[in-house]
């Protein structure tokens, strides 16, 4: 899978997969693939290789005014998926382009609970 940044070549990443995540979806899969947690004020998007098959691909912060381009170089081919929905085929040579839309959603805060309270109850931080 070959990465570029804004047109600009990063690497070839070989490996199971590719994450790729806002701050809000960076506690389900990207956690689980050794990604970071970010704030969910954070204006950024971030790269993390599932199951890399070197020791030196790790997960990556780009500001998200950038546009991530994803090109699939494997011949066998492969699945994409947005949110966990309906998957859809990628072959050789396809070329997936993602950027954060420039529309924002507002979420309803609770101000009794943080961002922190939630991760701290979800992930049991702090227990014994």
């Amino acid at each position: 899978t070959r990465i570029s940044l804004n047109h600009n070549f990063i690497t070839n990443i070989r490996g199971d997969g590719v994450i790729v995540a806002s701050p809000t979806g960076s506690t389900a899969y990207s956690m689980s693939a050794g990604g970071p947690i970010l704030d969910p004020s954070l204006e950024t998007l971030i790269m993390a290789p599932i199951n890399p098959h070197t020791l030196t691909h790790r997960p990556v912060l780009f500001p998200s005014h950038y546009s991530l381009e994803v090109s699939l170089s494997s011949p066998e081919g492969a699945t994409v998926t947005f949110d966990g929905q309906v998957g859809y085929d990628m072959n050789a040579g396809d070329l997936l382009c993602i950027a954060a839309s420039p529309h924002k959603t507002n979420l309803i805060r609770f101000p009794d609970r943080t961002y922190y309270d939630v991760l701290r109850t979800k992930l049991k931080w702090g227990d014994g």
